[in-house]
């Protein structure tokens, strides 16, 4: 059974969203609706483009110099089952996951067993970049965030340690 997702487009190849060559998949679909926001054009949840995990994962397959796929937004966690899925199938051909949401990492916890899929889009992401964008915190010096509120979480590493870790 095909697992669709709704995108408001892929850059294929940045080396800005995230460490070195990535992907990005751009969710289509936001309830934070961040004043100041990047992208608003991805925060109506009737925009974008249906398509299926696997014609996303087919354009990865297709770059072989791609280290990861960074799920950026909209908010991915809206659709947290499809991109759970599409990062799963990505960790089969060695790309790690970078996510960019705007809930911080203790609600996500906190609410994971009120929303499906939640859990597993946290397991399968490596590095979270968590919070809402504030744009009276907006510095365009900070690496792979927007404002200085957000956080740059290594996911597994939280896990085991249990305690947020941060990035460098």
């Amino acid at each position: 059974m095909e697992t669709y997702i709704r995108i408001a487009g892929i850059i294929k190849e940045s080396i800005v969203d995230g460490p070195g060559i990535r992907m990005v998949v751009f969710a289509q679909g936001c309830k934070h609706k961040c004043p100041g926001c990047h992208n608003p054009e991805t925060h109506s949840f009737d925009g974008g483009t249906l398509v299926t995990v696997d014609s996303v994962l087919e354009q990865a397959k297709a770059n072989p110099l791609l280290d990861g796929i960074t799920f950026s937004g909209g908010e991915p966690f809206e659709q947290a089952e499809a991109f759970a899925i599409l990062a799963q199938k990505a960790k089969k051909l060695n790309l790690d996951i970078m996510t960019y949401t705007g809930y911080t990492y203790e609600y996500i916890l906190e609410n994971s067993s009120k929303h499906k899929g939640w859990d597993e889009l946290l397991d399968e992401t490596d590095i979270l970049v968590d919070g809402r964008y504030e744009k009276d915190k907006r510095n365009l010096l900070l690496k792979f965030r927007g404002s200085e509120n957000q956080r740059i979480i290594d996911v597994k590493k939280s896990k085991i340690e249990n305690r947020i870790v941060i990035m460098d």
